[in-house]
Order: structure tokens, then C-alpha cells, then sequence
């Protein structure tokens, strides 16, 4: 033991010897002294002090020398880096009281989130009225194009989004994609024909197909490494309460039929704020100093974290740098041996979530609670939304205490087991009594276990897993796939439900589930409390 101890304590004076003349240096020596003179045992509430002749107490030993190096490590990155993808994102990690705030930022970030859920809900009270004005009233696919000419330009804008980024950076990126969200919402709500009404949803599709690409990627890069799940996780809350808005928007409509032009022209304000409070936004300190723009990092990080943590952060992002010597990676480094496992994980993540039936769940409950009894369907999509809303609350409580591994196993389970209930409803005899009631529990409790995991964590682990050279444009990757999914979904699910029936089609999204959790399981690194070091090195142990 003692020998083990003084290899140890040898093993870290070396690697700390370079760096005496930090301030950390000297924390550590306090600390590790501290804890070899006082240690106490975990869980309990027992403190033992050792004298020279305490060799009985080798459990207390061998702990406190994991808590010495923990200390080590937590004040002195040790860095291991082959090929220069090692980051670390952790110096967002704040131990004292900082003059800064990343809230106001975030916030103005999820302006964009917003937006994504508005256009995406809008339409579903809208469609019936606006297709009287515009005469498509009778034509079903022109009525298909009006909802899917958004999800396919969000496909376009998600792709493209990334490469903005990286070129522009974030906050100028945020700005220009107000320009296709401002102009989509004015042709839309101004629309005299059916053409004018689907370039106004191409363009707001690209709109938020950017945002829902660089909202995430934005949060992520600010965000403190103890807090950044719970805000990471605020992006699903406020695409959720925008969608709400949207529900909430559509109210007026049974009394005056031409307020859906009001619904629409209502996303020219959220558009105008997101442009205008990027103005005043600072631009990720990462993105700043991988250009160059050392001055423009320095004030960023005062702005961000207080004007004390200027040369921590500075000093940690140059260490992270130091390894890092290679060109900003191209799309087609992204399907390299390299990075493709982990670009893989990114891109089946939002497969899952939607191939899993979260769309299809939402598009067909009304019909589900009608069948209950309840026709009303702004009760039904209330009740639904309210369902999303709460969950994703609950979601950002959890997200880092429980992590964001366990959230989507737990989150997938509770789908596939409420989607096996669906199907059942709608089948089992013995059930058929209960059918309606157990059809309404069956969407809710679907409903809020993908707000648990599936919802929230895809979009918050994306800028998790990626090494800083291929994040934008492997989130744009992912996003892409996503978008993709949700077009098909929405494209072929009637269709095929005519063909199977909806128990087949509710079976076959369990069926998914269960391979979904047995993805995550097998596939999915938990980053819970981690740097961005620790996460790529554990996603890419040999690079």
C-alpha cells in the first residue's frame, strides 16, 4: 500500500511540476494536504484522523487517494491527445461566485426554439380555413404540401446550418436565419394564393431548420458543465411551449375564420426579438478563439462568466487547443473510420425518436379521444401539449442527476410499453369496454414518456458527443436526419395506417422502441457531469 501510495504521489508531482506558478497548483497542494490529514468516510458520518501508526486503516487509504487524484484531475486536465479532436468544455465549471449569467442568453436562444415548435403547430387549426380562402379546400395533396413543404425546407436548413456556423459563428448565424423566418411569416399570413402560401413555408422551414441545428449548439457551447443538461434541455421546453402557442393562437378561429392570417404574421415578433437580442448576444468563446479572435474570446467569457474567470477559461481553452492543430473538418470527414461510429450514434438518435411514432402518436389522437368521448379538439391537443410540457419540466430537473443515458432508456421503455397498450386498446375484446379510456392513458402516458428522454436529450447530447472539429456540421448532419424522418412520417403514415390498420402500425413503433433501447444501451456514452475530454475519449478511445 505505502508503496502504491508513494508511486502515486510521484506519478503526480511530475505531471504537476510544470505548472507551480498556477494558483490551481496551490489549491491542490491545500486540498490533497487537507485530505491526508482529515478523511472521511463516504456515506457516513464517521471522520477519522490518521496518526503514523493508523496501517489498519487501508480502506480509508486507498479512498483517500482516489479522492487526491479526483482533486488532480478536477484542478489540472491530463491530456492524452492523438490527432488533436480532444477538447475540453469544462472550464464552464464555476466553483466560486461568478459576475457573470448565461440565462438572458440562453433565453434569447430559445427565441428560436419557439419558433421551430409555432411553424410546426400553426398549421393544424389553420389548415381547414386557410384552405377555404385559397381554394384548396377539395385537393387533399395540395393541402399534403402546405404541411410537408416545411418539414422538407427544415431539412435543407438544418443541413446548411452547421457550415453557417462554423463560418459566420453563432450569433451572426441566428441573425441571418431572421431573414427567411420574418419574410416565410409575412408571405404566409398575406397569401392570396396557394403558391405564395408554400414559399412562405419553404422559407420558413429553412428557417427553422437552421435554428434547430444552432440553438443546441449555441446553449451547449455557454452553458456551465454542471448546469448544462438542465439548460441543454430548456431547447425541448421551448419548442413544446411553442407549439402550445400555436394551439393557443388557434382560439379565435371558430369566431372569426380569417384570423389565420394573424397566426401566421404572429411569428414576424419572435423573429424580430431573436435577430435583435443576438445583437447584444456574445458569440461562443470556443467558436472566437478557434478563429483567432483572442480579445473577442477574453470579452465573451467576462460577459458569459464574470471578468475573474477570464484567464481560468483563457488557460484552459489554449490547453485544449495546444493538441488541437488540424483544419476544421469537411462533410466527408464525417463518414471517415474515424468519426463515423460516433456520427452514426448522432444521426440514429432522432431515427429513434421519430420512427418511434411521436408525430403519428400526436397526429392521430384527436381521432383517439373522440373516440373516448371527448370531441373537442382543442381539449384533446391540450391536454396533449399540456402532457409534452410537463414532462420536459420534469426532464430538466433530472437531466443532470439521472443523466442523459438512463433518461432515454427509461424514456423508450415507457413509449414502447404505452404504444403495446394502444394496441391493445384497439383490439383485445376484454378491452373493448374500456377502450376509450385506456386509448386516452395510452397517448398520455406515451406523450410524457418521450418528453422524459426522447424529446429533450437527442438535441442536448448532439454537441455533447462531437469533437470541436466536426460538431456544427455533424449536428447539422443529424438534424438533417431527423427532418427526414418527421417528412416521411407525415408523407406515409395515413397511407399505411388505411393499409394495416393503426394497431399493426401502433405494434410496429414498440417494436422500435424496444430496438431503440437496445441501441442506447449498447451504443449511447453517458455525459452526465463529464467534459467534453472525457465524453470523446470514451466515444473514441484509440483516437
Amino acid at each position: 500500500m505505502q508503496a502504491s501510495t508513494h508511486l502515486i504521489k510521484g506519478n503526480l508531482e511530475v505531471k504537476i511540476s510544470k505548472r507551480r506558478d498556477l494558483p490551481c497548483f496551490r489549491e491542490f497542494k491545500e486540498r490533497k494536504s487537507t485530505l491526508t490529514r482529515n478523511l472521511c468516510i463516504r456515506r457516513g458520518s464517521i471522520c477519522s484522523g490518521l496518526s503514523s501508526g493508523a496501517v489498519s486503516m487501508g480502506a480509508e487509504l486507498a479512498r483517500a487517494r482516489d479522492n487526491v487524484e479526483t482533486v488532480a484531475r478536477s484542478l489540472i486536465k491530463f491530456r492524452s491527445v492523438k490527432g488533436g479532436d480532444v477538447e475540453d468544455l469544462a472550464p464552464i465549471n464555476p466553483h466560486e461566485t461568478s459576475t457573470g449569467t448565461v440565462l438572458p442568453f440562453v433565453g434569447v436562444a430559445c427565441l428560436g426554439a419557439i419558433l421551430f415548435g409555432y411553424h410546426l403547430g400553426v398549421v393544424n387549426g389553420a389548415l381547414d380555413y386557410l384552405s377555404k380562402d385559397l381554394g384548396i379546400a377539395q385537393n387533399a395533396v395540395m393541402q399534403g404540401w402546405v404541411v410537408s413543404t416545411l418539414l422538407a425546407a427544415a431539412a435543407v436548413g438544418s443541413f446548411t446550418g452547421g457550415a453557417l456556423a462554423d463560418k459566420f459563428g453563432r450569433t451572426r448565424t441566428f441573425q441571418l436565419d431572421a431573414i427567411p423566418l420574418i419574410i416565410g411569416a409575412v408571405l404566409t399570413a398575406i397569401a392570396q394564393n396557394v403558391q405564395t402560401m408554400i414559399i412562405g413555408r419553404l422559407l420558413a422551414g429553412i428557417g427553422i431548420g437552421i435554428t434547430s441545428a444552432i440553438v443546441p449548439l449555441y446553449i451547449s457551447e455557454i452553458s456551465p458543465t454542471d448546469i448544462r443538461g438542465a439548460l441543454g434541455s430548456v431547447n425541448q421546453l421551448f419548442i413544446c411551449i411553442g407549439i402550445l402557442a400555436a394551439l393557443v393562437a388557434g382560439l379565435p378561429l371558430s369566431r372569426s375564420p380569417v384570423w389565420w392570417r394573424g397566426m401566421f404574421g404572429l411569428a414576424v415578433i419572435p423573429s424580430i426579438l431573436l435577430a435583435l437580442g443576438m445583437t447584444y448576444s456574445p458569440e461562443s468563446p470556443r467558436w472566437l478563439f478557434q478563429q483567432g479572435k483572442i480579445s473577442e474570446a477574453e470579452k465573451s467569457i467576462g460577459t458569459l462568466y464574470g471578468k475573474e474567470r477570464v484567464p481560468e477559461v483563457m488557460y484552459e481553452l489554449r490547453t485544449a487547443g495546444q493538441g488541437s492543430t488540424e483544419p476544421e473538418a469537411g462533410w466527408i470527414d464525417l463518414f471517415s473510420k474515424r468519426y463515423w461510429k460516433v456520427v452514426s450514434v448522432g444521426a440514429a438518435l432522432f431515427f429513434f425518436q421519430q420512427f418511434a411514432g411521436i408525430n403519428a402518436v400526436v397526429y392521430y389522437s384527436t381521432a383517439v379521444f373522440r373516440s373516448a368521448g371527448i370531441a373537442s379538439d382543442v381539449a384533446a391537443s391540450a391536454l396533449v401539449g399540456a402532457s409534452n410540457v410537463f414532462g420536459t419540466v420534469i426532464a430538466s430537473s433530472l437531466m443532470d442527476r439521472q443523466g442523459r443515458k438512463s433518461l432515454l432508456i427509461t424514456s423508450f421503455s415507457g413509449m414502447g410499453a404505452s404504444m403495446l397498450l394502444l394496441s391493445l386498446s384497439f383490439t383485445w375484446k376484454v378491452l373493448a369496454p374500456y377502450s376509450g379510456i385506456l386509448a386516452v392513458v395510452g397517448t398520455v402516458l406515451y406523450v410524457l414518456s418521450f418528453s422524459l428522454g426522447a424529446g429533450p436529450v437527442p438535441a442536448l447530447l448532439l454537441p455533447e458527443i462531437f469533437a470541436s472539429r466536426i460538431r456544427a456540421k455533424a449536428v447539422a448532419l443529424s438534424l438533417c436526419m431527423h427532418w427526414i424522418s418527421n417528412f416521411v412520417i407525415g408523407l406515409y403514415f395515413l397511407s399505411v395506417v388505411d393499409k394495416f390498420g393503426i394497431s399493426v402500425v401502433y405494434l410496429v413503433f414498440a417494436a422500435v422502441c424496444l430496438l431503440a433501447v437496445l441501441f442506447m444501451a449498447g451504443n449511447v456514452v453517458e455525459t452526465k457531469g463529464r467534459s467534453l475530454e472525457e465524453i470523446e475519449l470514451a466515444l473514441n478511445p484509440t483516437t
